[in-house]
């Protein structure tokens, strides 16, 4: 069994398996590094000043406005690469823990994707036997699911083979 891929389950919409929405996240990384937003809000307000200038005719203060808006991309750029060395052995701590906490989720999805699997199968047990005590092998030609289908004619060795073998 590929454990790379994810395995489907009913238990994909479940919130439990997930632990920081967008929001969250978002609102993180402004608590995190809060200059950066600042950087970016004055970058907008000096091309606003600029732009708001230009259409006044106010030549002086649009080449102030401008100038403004390099300083606040230098000072954004700044806090991007002073936050990247400051925040960066934590962001190693966190990628680790995600990680981990990643393992741990795609464990217990896996470990519950097989309960299901199993039940799934105690319950087809369960009906195969059930239909034995009832029908006695009265209707010795009719498969009544699937399995009994494959079962009856073999395929359940031969099937697997092939569709592994199989290149698209």
């Amino acid at each position: 069994m590929n454990s790379s891929g994810p395995l489907p389950s009913s238990f994909d919409g479940n919130e439990d398996f997930y632990e920081e929405n967008r929001w969250q996240k978002l609102s993180r990384r402004l608590k995190e590094e809060p200059l950066i937003p600042l950087g970016c809000v004055l970058t907008c307000y000096a091309l606003y000043r600029a732009t708001s200038s230009i259409r006044r005719g106010d030549h002086n203060t649009a080449n102030r406005m401008f100038r403004a808006r390099i300083y606040a991309q230098g000072f954004t750029l700044l806090a991007l690469v002073a936050g990247s060395f400051y925040y960066g052995k934590e962001r190693e701590k966190r990628k680790e823990f995600e990680g981990l906490l990643a393992e741990k989720k795609a464990l217990e999805k896996r470990e519950a994707w097989i309960r299901e699997l199993e039940a799934r199968d105690q319950e087809e047990k369960e009906l195969k036997e059930k239909r034995k005590r009832e029908g006695g092998g009265g209707e010795v030609g009719v498969a009544r699911s699937v399995v009994e289908r494959r079962e009856r004619r073999g395929l359940l060795g031969h099937v697997l083979p092939d569709l592994v073998t199989r290149r698209p």
